[in-house]
């Protein structure tokens, strides 16, 4: 089983990015299922149904996201329908959406840290509860795990391994080079990175960006333009044992093909 997880997908320009890429990336991997975390894709903050369905014509299976996924109320009606979009599964009960879904005998989760963030309920936990009422559990199980800190996100893919097939970071939308595959199998990666414009501050314009900085007045942070990068991690699985064989980095960006 090869799937590629895609990182925070950045306004119109990371759309666009996607779909130039994604078909021809899907044939040429030979790529099987593609996941891809959703949370900025409309002008930078939230998703929209018609954003999510430009993604899902591009080729991506399923979309994550995080804590903008509340940034834009259009979406919120179509979280509870058949369109495949998840929302951290840590948040309470009774918030809309899910958590998790089943697609092709794949299981993909959607989690939240707290450490910087907001304070849900315990990812750790949480994860634990999902996982000991699976019955039959899928042989593999991917998770977005969206948040700040470093340190919550090595100690969860600790906590999960030999207990999913990956577990890979988005959130804040800078590339790490630590792929690697756990003892027992699972495949990790503190950040995926960010699709979306190259010459920008992780996606927004920087100009207006060095503004808030330089002030500390509250500005808007429109998307930038210009030349965009592609980030993503592609994972080959043993289906027969949902335990990850391989990791590696696909990243295009200007001047890198």
């Amino acid at each position: 089983m090869r799937v590629l997880m895609i990182g925070d997908i950045m306004g119109k320009p990371g759309r666009d990015i996607v779909s130039s890429l994604l078909p021809r990336l899907r044939e040429e991997r030979q790529i099987d299922l593609v996941i891809a975390n959703g949370e900025n894709t409309a002008g930078g903050r939230g998703l929209t149904e018609s954003t999510a369905h430009e993604l899902l014509d591009s080729g991506i299976d399923v979309i994550t996201s995080g804590n903008h996924i509340w940034d834009n109320k259009e979406i919120l009606p179509f979280l509870d329908s058949h369109l495949p979009i998840l929302r951290p599964i840590n948040y309470p009960v009774g918030v809309a959406g899910r958590g998790y879904l089943i697609t092709r005998d794949v299981m993909v989760v959607n989690l939240m840290a707290r450490t910087f963030m907001a304070s849900l309920d315990c990812p750790f936990r949480a994860m634990d509860s999902l996982l000991s009422s699976l019955d039959p559990k899928p042989s593999i199980i991917l998770v977005d795990f969206h948040g700040e800190a470093t340190s919550e996100k090595v100690a969860m893919a600790w906590y999960l391994d030999g207990r999913v097939s990956a577990l890979v970071g988005t959130h804040t939308h800078v590339a790490t080079a630590d792929t690697r595959v756990f003892p027992k199998g699972t495949a990790y990666v503190t950040d995926l990175g960010m699709t979306g414009p190259y010459n920008s501050v992780i996606g927004s314009d920087k100009d207006a960006v060095l503004k808030r900085f330089l002030t500390q007045i509250p500005v808007t942070l429109p998307v930038a333009t210009g030349p965009c990068q592609f980030n993503s991690v592609l994972i080959d699985i043993d289906p027969t044992n949902g335990r990850a064989k391989s990791i590696v980095r696909v990243d295009t960006h200007p001047g890198k093909e």
